[in-house]
């Protein structure tokens, strides 16, 4: 992908993208074969090439409402395409809506952004089925959970339900090899052997008896033992996987390309209408220029 790139949609794919950082495969097929589904997909490229953000929602409904909201959705993508910090987009994409939760709109998500130079991952998980995670030092698949903090306030709902929930997101650091798949509903409410439905649990198993070392056969792998287990798996859904793993590539960036970053900027503005600013931390404007000033974002190891 190039700087400043937003791609993805509700539509079908199989695709390959390549980021700072991150190579990603991305699965997606609406329901009965539609053009467009419920499913909304974006991959993302800072104007510096250090930040990439990848999106994967569940719309509640089909048509025209969620290709309307697929069109906000990636303007909003544009709009904090250069913003380390997350929680302003989640909280925007909230506020999308709730406001047309009276129509009865909602969405789960995961969001996730990878800060290249430090490797640090941070995600946000909006009442989604949690990601799957397989790490190459110790070789073990796992599911990724936050345990969260005594709070009253409301996290992890749905988008679109409560108007000020407070979607909180955590920080992990991962290692080259690193694999995370993220999914929609579909592939947790198709049913086992017994006709129950297999949860996360029983999909975590049936990872782990897929060879990671080929990420491009890990999805089509995961998704014909899905279809195995039961007749008609798959079918009465939109389905949708992303697959992103940590390539190594990508922690500096040459002067050149990091200094032709406001005119990027300026470029989408004039193209799109949409002010893509960097948020003000350190690490993202300091770094920019002096690549040392990166290491000063980065949290704890989940």
């Amino acid at each position: 992908m190039t700087c400043m790139e937003v791609w993805g949609g509700n539509q079908s794919a199989d695709s390959f993208v390549t980021m700072a950082g991150l190579d990603a495969w991305v699965y997606a097929q609406p329901y009965q074969n539609s053009q467009a589904g419920g499913d909304v997909y974006y991959v993302s490229s800072c104007a510096t090439g250090r930040i990439t953000r990848l999106l994967l929602a569940d719309v509640s409904g089909h048509g025209i409402k969620v290709a309307v909201m697929a069109s906000a959705l990636r303007t909003l993508m544009r709009k904090y395409v250069n913003f380390i910090d997350q929680t302003r987009f989640v909280r925007s994409m909230n506020e999308s809506f709730s406001k047309l939760s009276k129509d009865g709109m909602f969405a789960t998500a995961v969001v996730a952004t990878f800060f290249s130079p430090t490797c640090h991952l941070t995600l946000c998980n909006a009442g989604h089925p949690p990601p799957i995670v397989y790490c190459a030092k110790s070789r073990e698949w796992s599911i990724l959970r936050h345990d969260a903090d005594e709070s009253d306030d409301p996290m992890d709902v749905p988008l679109g339900i409560l108007d000020l929930a407070d979607y909180r997101s955590f920080e992990l650091k991962f290692e080259i090899g690193d694999l995370i798949l993220c999914y929609t509903d579909s592939l947790v409410e198709s049913k086992d052997e017994t006709g129950d439905l297999i949860g996360s649990e029983r999909l975590l198993e049936l990872a782990r008896s897929i060879d990671p070392t080929d990420p491009t056969k890990v999805v089509p792998a995961l998704l014909e033992k899905i279809r195995d287990l039961h007749p008609g798996n798959l079918e009465d859904d939109d389905v949708t996987a992303m697959l992103f793993k940590l390539n190594g590539t990508g922690a500096t960036k040459p002067l050149t390309l990091r200094l032709l970053a406001p005119f990027r900027i300026l470029q989408s503005l004039l193209k799109h209408r949409v002010l893509a600013r960097p948020d003000f931390k350190l690490a993202n404007i300091g770094g920019a220029l002096i690549p040392r000033l990166d290491q000063l974002w980065g949290g704890k190891r989940g």
